[in-house]
């Protein structure tokens, strides 16, 4: 199960459409190659052959994701922090905003942490006004809940 906004879904859907267009353009590449004579040593054909096997590997890992995307809900119906939140926290009278997402989602410089960070995790299931600890290198810190959105 893997949790994904519907934007990040549709994003994989693209990714599988080109890559599965790249096919073709490699199959060509290889036929171009196999023409050139000695595969064994061909660069051409060698090349072509780890495009072939990357983008195979990429289709698999794409598809599978696909299958088991959860998309993310937007509504939060028990003011409690869930994949798919954005929550407010001060820590430190420093203010917060994290959006909670999918590990595949997740890009922190952007506010945006993963489910499965320990952050991520230390939020879910609290509620507004909760404070929760993370172990982070720097030692514990501590989070106020000021708002879910």
């Amino acid at each position: 199960m893997q949790y994904i906004s519907r934007e990040g879904l549709e994003e994989l859907k693209t990714e599988l459409k080109q890559r599965l267009k790249m096919r073709q353009e490699i199959a060509k590449s290889l036929e171009e190659a196999k023409g050139q004579g000695d595969l064994s040593e061909n660069a051409e054909y060698a090349e072509a052959k780890e495009n072939q096997g990357f983008n195979e590997g990429r289709i698999m890992e794409l598809e599978q994701m696909i299958k088991e995307a959860v998309v993310i809900s937007k509504t939060h119906k028990d003011d409690k922090v869930n994949v798919g939140a954005v929550v407010k926290a001060k820590s430190g009278g420093e203010a917060f905003v994290f959006n909670i997402v999918g590990s595949e989602e997740a890009d922190p410089a952007s506010g945006k942490i993963s489910n499965e960070s320990p952050l991520g995790k230390a939020f879910l299931g609290h509620k507004k006004g909760d404070e929760v600890e993370v172990e982070t290198p720097r030692g514990k810190v501590k989070y106020k809940i000021v708002g879910i959105e």
